[in-house]
């Protein structure tokens, strides 16, 4: 629908995959049906969101020593089942489009291309209105923003799931939904050969896995550029590891499908009620602070450690450019839990891999850093494992070439930025229009034409962006920082990694095989 007063064309609820249910139920998504023969689709509604869940709760790792979830028995799990929200659905395989002005076919304008966060297990596209960056960029671009398949529904892994169904489901939704760019974007007015991705958490994550997707060589290309907000990497295991084995038989002891001859088949054919509820007691009964249901190493899309590809420096993406915040771990540690364990007790909890020698190497890392108390420690080493350090080694794969920023406005805390990209009706925190056409400018100069510097309003103050050297060795580190002054005024200026930090960095990579990474 043309919206004259914001010369902008909104399609909603656009269907590009069939809906994954019935025994399409952990399949790989596979076409939408005909929709020709259903005459004209109203497209001005939001699509109803993928099943949520929560997060890791637990003081301790159920993974840690092979212990076991402390789940709902099937025999009262039913007793326990409350009525899903209306808004939440299997079939959410859809996303919107959004044009700056009319549809002219001709157009052949960038696109952006929005995978929403929420840790691989919540979110959807209608908290993202993609107009935002239509009128951040000046217009001239076509937004797409999509969902996928989230917790146990996108993500079950194991043997079974490989001999049967497909892993990482929630990822080849991802990749569909660019393949539907590549095939239909052009009718938009968009031009499939300057698709930028990017995505904020989980979706940053998401971004850094179809970075590196079949070894960093996804042929055609699905994409130009990319962009990470807040790269999220967590454990990424083998597909029959033991932990997504224990995780598949927590599934299946959950949902009453232990007897089964076929229990992919039996979790196949369980009432939705029933596997959304193990879903969410599964998913919180991790750590605290942690996500259980992410993607995994299923030697097809993702055919080796992600680190493993990121060091050969081939990934698919010409240009990259990655932004963290100052306190990416601090949203995810439950002091009441820390209370009760010292720093080494709370590495040994958040990394079920490492052994005695690596559990003290860690601490040692975050112990005189100028940080202080265990919860600052617990902060910096959630952040940095799991989001800043990963962006750093893209970076490291593109020396001299990519772009880094630091969003430090207080609290810089996990996802603070995200209202600075889609401020929607009540704007960010930080009211100051040149702030946030400088901060977003970077991004969208980038997808418009391949180049952060490229100013795509007037009122931009950025300095210009100097090239990420890698991580090692002297090859300048150079980043933009995002703040604001003691008396509110932008203060966006360039300065120099701290090189703590990138020895942090370096730690880091040097364990990923363990993390694993």
């Amino acid at each position: 629908m043309f919206n004259s007063t914001l010369n902008r064309t909104d399609f909603l609820s656009l269907r590009y995959a069939a809906p994954p249910t019935g025994n399409l139920r952990f399949q790989a998504p596979a076409p939408p049906l005909n929709m020709s023969s259903q005459g004209i689709q109203l497209a001005n509604t939001q699509p109803n969101q993928c099943f949520q869940s929560g997060n890791g709760a637990s003081a301790s790792n159920p993974f840690r020593g092979n212990q076991t979830t402390n789940l709902s028995s099937p025999s009262s799990l039913t007793a326990k089942l409350t009525k899903r929200q209306s808004s939440q659905t299997e079939d959410c395989l859809f996303l919107n489009v959004f044009v700056s002005g009319e549809v002219n076919a001709q157009a052949k304008m960038p696109v952006v291309f929005w995978i929403h966060g929420g840790g691989y297990i919540a979110g959807g596209a209608n908290g993202f209105p993609g107009g935002d960056l239509i009128t951040e960029a000046g217009g001239g671009i076509v937004v797409v923003v999509i969902q996928y398949r989230l917790g146990v529904f996108g993500f079950l892994s194991g043997a079974e799931v490989k001999k049967n169904g497909a892993l990482n489901a929630g990822l080849l939704d991802q990749q569909a939904a660019l393949k539907w760019v590549q095939e239909n974007i052009h009718l938009f007015g968009g031009d499939p050969e300057k698709v930028t991705i990017w995505g904020e958490s989980a979706g940053a994550g998401s971004v850094l896995q179809h970075m590196v997707a079949h070894g960093g060589n996804t042929q055609p290309p699905l994409f130009r550029n990319a962009i990470t907000s807040s790269t999220f990497l967590p454990s990424q295991y083998n597909f029959d590891d033991a932990i997504p084995e224990q995780l598949y038989s927590e599934f299946v002891q959950g949902t009453g499908c232990t007897n089964a001859t076929n229990t992919f088949q039996c979790l196949v054919g369980v009432d939705v009620d029933a596997l959304e509820k193990v879903n969410d007691d599964i998913n919180k009964s991790g750590f605290s602070g942690t996500f259980v249901t992410v993607p995994v190493i299923d030697g097809d899309l993702i055919i080796e450690r992600p680190i493993e590809t990121i060091i050969k420096g081939k990934l698919n993406a010409k240009q990259y450019l990655g932004m963290t915040n100052t306190f990416e771990g601090r949203d995810f540690i439950n002091s009441g839990i820390l209370s009760g364990m010292n720093i080494t007790n709370y590495v040994t909890q958040l990394f079920p891999q490492f052994n005695d020698n690596q559990i003290q190497d860690t601490v040692a890392q975050y112990t005189g850093a100028g940080l202080d108390t265990a919860f600052d420690q617990a902060v910096a080493i959630m952040g940095e494992s799991i989001f800043i350090c990963p962006t750093y080694a893209l970076l490291s794969a593109y020396p001299g070439q990519a772009h880094k920023g630091l969003f430090a406005i207080q609290p810089g805390n996990h996802a603070n930025d995200i209202s600075y990209y889609f401020p929607g009706t009540n704007g960010p925190p930080f009211k100051n229009a040149q702030f946030s056409a400088s901060f977003d400018g970077g991004f969208l100069g980038l997808a418009k034409a391949d180049d952060p510097n490229t100013r795509v309003v007037d009122n931009i103050i950025t300095p210009n962006w100097v090239p990420f050297g890698g991580i090692g060795g002297d090859q300048g580190h150079t980043e933009m920082l995002f703040n604001k002054t003691e008396d509110s005024q932008p203060d966006i200026r360039s300065f120099t990694t701290d090189s703590s930090l990138l020895t942090r960095c370096e730690f880091w990579m040097s364990v990923a095989a363990s993390l694993p990474q």
